[in-house]
């Protein structure tokens, strides 16, 4: 069947037409769904690891998407109205959880929820480096700064100022430093010189059961550091962990005074079966600080903070270890 040629040219018009504008539409979708959602005035502008970001103000319902971020933030006597957790089952490590009660949950720490966090409507998201890859979705539910963590991680020092510089909390952020290094000075009084001689030597439990001592860059030795406690040798240096050692190896790990990072899965109070082993071995109880009495089990979700809030958690242990404790 043959077709008009005027009939065939206004087809051919027509289909041009609806191509020109599904075009225009897919092309106008993807903006809006990649443009940054950045408040146009009463906002300040920030530097950050993906570029610059203009933040409210007074922000209102901040968002948090690490524990270290959430845990300075909470330290600034700022409660984020929603933040990622560790897990729904046991939300956050103890030093947080009084302060951090009635957050919402905003997924877990390697998993934000994207459609919650939209529902939320936040006025400003505070991420880890780590999900820098969904940072333009982030951005367009609501200013984004993406938090530099790299690895290794810089001292938890470095961190917590970031986030008051982010937050423009310098009077805040000048406040806490100096609290903690008071209550670094009222431990350093009570120790006296012992402190210069006590030898201090902290590890952990690795993934697969195997003991990893930690250096003295790692946040809770770095505290450790501040007081001018002693490390044994192989803890010495700008590192975080050496690698696992072995049984045969436990006198790596001897010293005045032993602080054993516990996993803690369920419960403070949780057993741990490789632990328990452990202290029957010939080799542990060969130990002098085993001996004497020393070992000190402290909760790895504390002493494996980064922020400042689990720095003084720390502090808290050792006053308690290393002062009251006969």
């Amino acid at each position: 069947m043959k077709i008009p040629l005027r009939h065939l040219t206004y087809l051919l018009l027509l289909g041009v037409l609806t191509f020109t504008l599904a075009s225009a539409c897919s092309l106008n979708i993807k903006h809006s769904v990649t443009s940054s959602k950045q408040p146009t005035e009463n906002c300040r502008k920030v530097q950050h690891e993906m570029g610059e970001t203009c933040i409210p103000l007074n922000p209102q319902r901040i968002v948090t998407l690490w524990i270290t971020i959430l845990g300075n933030t909470l330290a600034l006597d700022i409660k984020p109205f929603a933040s990622t957790y560790i897990s729904i089952s046991e939300p956050f490590p103890p030093y947080l959880r009084e302060q951090a009660n009635g957050i919402e949950f905003a997924g877990d720490l390697n998993g934000p929820n994207l459609e919650k966090i939209l529902l939320f409507k936040p006025d400003l998201i505070l991420a880890h480096s780590r999900l820098q890859n969904i940072y333009q979705q982030l951005s367009y539910i609501a200013p984004t700064v993406i938090m530099k963590f790299p690895a290794p991680p810089p001292s938890w020092k470095q961190q917590f100022m970031e986030l008051v510089n982010v937050l423009d909390q310098k009077e805040a952020g000048k406040r806490l430093m100096s609290e903690y290094y008071e209550r670094i000075e009222k431990l350093k009084e009570a120790l006296g010189d012992r402190r210069h001689k006590l030898q201090v030597s902290v590890v952990g439990i690795y993934q697969d059961n195997k003991i990893v001592p930690y250096g003295e860059s790692y946040p809770a030795s770095t505290v450790i550091k501040d007081i001018e406690l002693q490390r044994p040798s192989g803890q010495r240096g700008d590192f975080y962990y050496t690698n696992p050692i072995s049984e045969e190896q436990l006198s790596n790990i001897d010293a005045d005074v032993l602080f054993f990072l516990a996993p803690r899965q369920k419960g403070v109070n949780e057993s741990n079966e490789f632990l328990e082993k452990l202290q029957q071995k010939p080799l542990w109880r060969q130990l002098k600080v085993v001996q004497k009495n020393q070992v000190y089990f402290v909760d790895e979700r504390n002493w494996g903070g980064f922020d400042i809030l689990a720095m003084n958690a720390v502090i808290d242990d050792l006053f308690k270890y290393l002062v009251n404790t006969p």
